[in-house]
């Protein structure tokens, strides 16, 4: 394993939090999670950085000198990350869009409406199933802009460093096969489908300990979920192997259905972030607007949602 720039903030942050729990919270990570990295760390560097004991942990002489030369490195590279920054501050015109995603058909719409609208700037692309993973390479300047979701209300990651925008909020729907025995009804209700098995796509946010909160609230727990790519979702539905979850905007799809949730008891809101200080700012209000009409075009392709919106529209009527 190479060490990074990342490895070095996790060492920093352990020994400023003195233990490896309160260093887990501050980080964001489960316990074992950072017990796991910070043992990989300690292999690449060729042996231990901290002494555990009651109160916690103590860098080992072989701590202390890789902490030395954090001291020394990290502030460098922020210093340098903040004048390449100021360097760019100057440039008004759009020069290229690096774009991160999490699955779903807005990044594609997206991607297609910023290369018609700036022919001229190149749009890349990184996809990740971590909202956090995406985040965090919009703070280190590695892309401009992230495209993500959060379930219902919750704050997205690094909301204290980077600058969120909503571009929409959809119901979350649920994915039968065409010849389920519930596809003819125009919602369901969630305790309909205690006995189902369930699959839906990977994510490090709340979205599955909301499912299986609104699960209990219909009373049941959710037997099994396979947590699989969007390819694999459709096929275990298509084949009645398990029931979906899906955005309201989902794409008709060949031998599957979307039908609305009776109550609405899971919603998602989609996001855009980037650095408020980083040169990409400039096109923030480009890149928004295009991915609110990339929503929009997605909604109006999807029938189930035009029928939950058409009926939500007569019913305020």
């Amino acid at each position: 394993m190479d060490l990074e720039l990342r490895h070095l903030r996790t060492i920093r942050a352990i020994d400023e939090a003195g233990s490896l729990t309160k260093a887990a919270t501050a980080l964001g990570l489960a316990q074992p999670a950072l017990s796991a990295q910070l043992k990989r760390i300690e292999r690449a560097l060729g042996g231990r950085l901290f002494d555990r004991g009651p109160a916690g942990v103590r860098p080992t002489p072989l701590g202390e000198f890789v902490l030395s030369r954090a001291r020394v490195v990290l502030p460098a590279m922020s210093a340098l990350r903040q004048e390449a920054e100021e360097f760019t501050r100057s440039w008004h015109e759009v020069r290229g869009f690096r774009l991160g995603g999490t699955h779903g058909p807005l990044l594609g719409g997206l991607v297609d409406r910023l290369a018609d609208s700036h022919p001229g700037a190149p749009v890349t692309t990184h996809i990740s199933w971590s909202e956090r993973e995406l985040a965090a390479l919009v703070a280190d300047a590695r892309l401009d802009f992230a495209l993500i979701g959060t379930c219902g209300a919750s704050t997205p990651p690094l909301d204290d460093q980077l600058e969120w925008r909503e571009i929409a909020a959809d119901p979350v729907f649920v994915m039968l096969a065409a010849d389920h025995p519930l596809a003819a009804r125009p919602e369901v209700e969630l305790a309909r489908l205690a006995d189902q098995a369930w699959t839906d796509v990977p994510g490090d946010g709340c979205f599955g300990d909301c499912f299986t909160a609104a699960c209990a609230r219909a009373g049941f727990t959710p037997s099994c979920v396979y947590e699989t790519d969007v390819a694999s979702c459709v096929h275990l539905v298509q084949v009645g192997r398990a029931v979906g979850l899906c955005r309201a905007t989902f794409p008709p799809t060949e031998g599957l259905v979307t039908r609305p949730l009776a109550g609405d008891p899971l919603s998602w809101r989609h996001l855009v972030g980037w650095h408020p200080q980083g040169p990409a700012r400039s096109a923030a209000d480009t890149v928004v607007t295009q991915a609110a009409a990339a929503h929009q075009a997605a909604a109006d392709r999807a029938p189930s949602y035009v029928r939950w919106r058409s009926e939500r529209a007569d019913a305020r009527a």
